[in-house]
């Protein structure tokens, strides 16, 4: 690989299930901006049984667009002297064949079961279930779990370093008499790291080393005080790399290819979300809604967390989502009347035909309105398992020093949330950029000052990959070509009567001064630009904003501008009431989400 100095033209794939993405990018005026982007069919599968079948095609089509060579046959051109031809660097991304499928196992559920399930997750992982000594299952149970998952990689933890080791080696005979054989291949040994007690490595390679390809990182919680997740991680991206992806079809060709190692693409993508958290020094919560699973990444205190909520999501798993959410949480969002059977046979063919997009408006409407219970379902699930360690003693009084807590509290404080950034289709291919800005608002229900923006075409898992081996390239395509900037909103906390008067503003755009006053119950949009815009807020009655009545400040605006949220946090309208067909129509309204809604 070149010098980050002479690299100027750089082709990334991503692999999905689906659809193989290319994007070319290429340092313009000194700057790394998004040139083209191509696609073509994933071709994992048969007939073709080759991914680089799928990346050729990809590719074939960026040289097309940007009319410059690529490959040569089945190698990459270097650019040359007149910088029309070749690339420079090859990276890529991959969830093609399901993504990285794992088990965790751990003593205690809740603790090191749980530590064990933030590596694997972190890593780009998919968490098939959790093995734990106190799990209520019992010894034949979880053999016979272990066989019918057949998982990539198991990830084995429990114990401190130095504590008790029957408990974990007994996890260790469960593994060994499951002796799984692994989704992929059957001609080499399943991968398992140990990250549990050190105590113990010797007593659980005597049991596993026959039987699996067993690898050995630090404990994953040397202590009850410590989470030490990195060393696991990087050892789950080796495995990937050496044992999953090498049993896919083509992609010990793909590797050959590559500059860098292959990452799994959430594993990507929430490299990107930690690189601009840290570069930024803001907390953020990004989204990533699929067809079968809803990706949530957050960056709160400089602590990374990512859940996978794997029921979730907008075709395959849609009707997990109304069975979850409730036909009334459903049809809340939406301003028409909707027989019941009417909704669910409406989601149900969206199950039966995952490629299909809405063709009316009507459609669309119910689409965006599951959209966002999928997405506050996953955000749900999130904010449970974004924790602070569990099984810490913590001293509070007299009568509970003793006391040990099995339940932290969760890292994700709504009102420290700088930025939230969405992707997926529903959301990146939103016909309206209004439309994702809504549904980020009802879904996440932002507090406080927060900016909202989307991923432009879903190119933030080759991003994340590139921005290992250059960063400054990574960073500057995000922020120039990736990410749309919708806007800000404005969430007031507090509770009170439609109609009440809740705050006065003053907003100054580009030498503009927008004044006005926000009511309980309704929204209010200032069209300006992603620039500076001062904002004076003054809070009546018992509303606040970072637990003030007054605020002053700097907020950003966007393609949609600053959105001045009037319904109160906790948003607690009684949707039953008369008032919610002309409720939602104002909000639609003012933000102009639907023009010209006619249904």
């Amino acid at each position: 690989m070149k010098n980050q100095e002479n690299i100027n033209v750089i082709l990334a794939t991503d692999c999905g299930s689906t659809t193989t993405k290319s994007i070319l990018i290429e340092k313009i005026d000194g700057e790394y901006r998004l040139s083209h982007r191509g696609e073509a069919p994933t071709t994992v599968e048969a007939p073709f049984e080759d991914v680089t079948r799928g990346v050729i095609n990809a590719i074939t089509e960026l040289e097309e667009l940007s009319e410059r060579k690529i490959l040569d046959g089945e190698k990459f051109i270097n650019t040359s002297s007149d910088n029309k031809n070749g690339i420079d660097l090859y990276i890529s991304t991959s969830s093609a064949g399901g993504g990285l499928q794992m088990m965790v196992a751990g003593v205690v559920k809740n603790m090191t079961g749980e530590s064990a399930q933030r590596a694997a997750l972190g890593a780009g992982s998919i968490v098939m279930d959790i093995i734990a000594s106190n799990d209520g299952r019992k010894y034949h149970e979880k053999v016979k779990r272990i066989r019918e998952l057949r998982p990539d990689m198991v990830l084995l933890s429990g114990g401190v370093d130095g504590g008790t080791k029957s408990h974990v080696v007994e996890l260790s005979e469960i593994l060994a008499a499951a002796n799984p054989r692994p989704r992929l291949g059957n001609n080499y040994k399943l991968p398992i790291i140990y990250a549990g007690n050190k105590e113990a490595r010797k007593e659980v390679n005597k049991t596993l080393v026959d039987k699996i390809d067993l690898k050995m990182v630090d404990n994953i919680r040397p202590t009850l005080e410590v989470e030490n997740l990195q060393p696991s991680r990087d050892k789950i991206h080796d495995l990937f790399m050496d044992h999953v992806m090498a049993q896919a079809p083509g992609y010990d060709k793909l590797k050959k290819w590559t500059h860098c190692p292959i990452m799994p693409t959430p594993g990507a993508v929430g490299e990107i979300i930690k690189r601009i958290a840290k570069k930024e020094q803001i907390s953020v919560v990004g989204v990533d809604i699929g067809g079968a699973t809803t990706d949530v990444f957050s960056v709160f205190e400089d602590k990374f967390n990512r859940t996978v909520s794997a029921n979730y999501g907008m075709s395959y798993s849609i009707c997990n989502v109304l069975a979850d959410a409730g036909v009334e949480n459903v049809s809340r969002w939406l301003s028409h009347e909707l027989e019941e059977s009417d909704l669910t046979n409406r989601i149900a063919n969206k199950m039966i035909r995952p490629t299909t997009i809405p063709q009316t408006l009507d459609e669309l409407i119910v689409e965006q309105a599951i959209a966002r219970e999928a997405l506050r379902l996953s955000f749900d699930q999130h904010k449970k398992f974004a924790v602070s360690l569990k099984g810490v003693q913590q001293e509070r009084t007299i009568s509970d020093t003793f006391d040990q807590t099995m339940s932290g509290e969760t890292l994700v404080n709504m009102q420290d949330l700088d930025m939230i950034v969405g992707s997926g289709g529903v959301l990146s291919h939103a016909p309206r950029r209004e439309q994702a800005c809504k549904i980020l608002i009802d879904s996440f229900l932002p507090e406080g000052i927060t900016e909202l923006s989307v991923d432009s075409i879903f190119m933030m898992p080759q991003l994340g990959v590139l921005a290992s081996v250059h960063e400054k390239a990574a960073i500057e395509v995000f922020n120039k070509d990736c990410l749309v900037r919708l806007g800000t909103c404005i969430a007031p906390l507090g509770e009170g009567e439609i109609g009440q008067e809740i705050l006065d503003y003053a907003i100054f755009v580009e030498g503009e001064k927008h004044i006005g006053t926000l009511k309980y119950g309704e929204i209010k949009v200032i069209k300006a630009k992603y620039i500076e815009c001062k904002a004076n807020l003054n809070l009546k009655g018992n509303f606040s904003i970072q637990n003030k009545s007054i605020f002053e400040g700097t907020v950003y605006g966007g393609e949609v501008g600053i959105v001045l949220d009037g319904r109160g946090r906790p948003f607690n309208f009684n949707m039953k009431t008369e008032n919610r067909k002309s409720l939602i129509d104002n909000w639609r309204n003012t933000i102009n989400e639907y023009p010209n809604l006619e249904i």
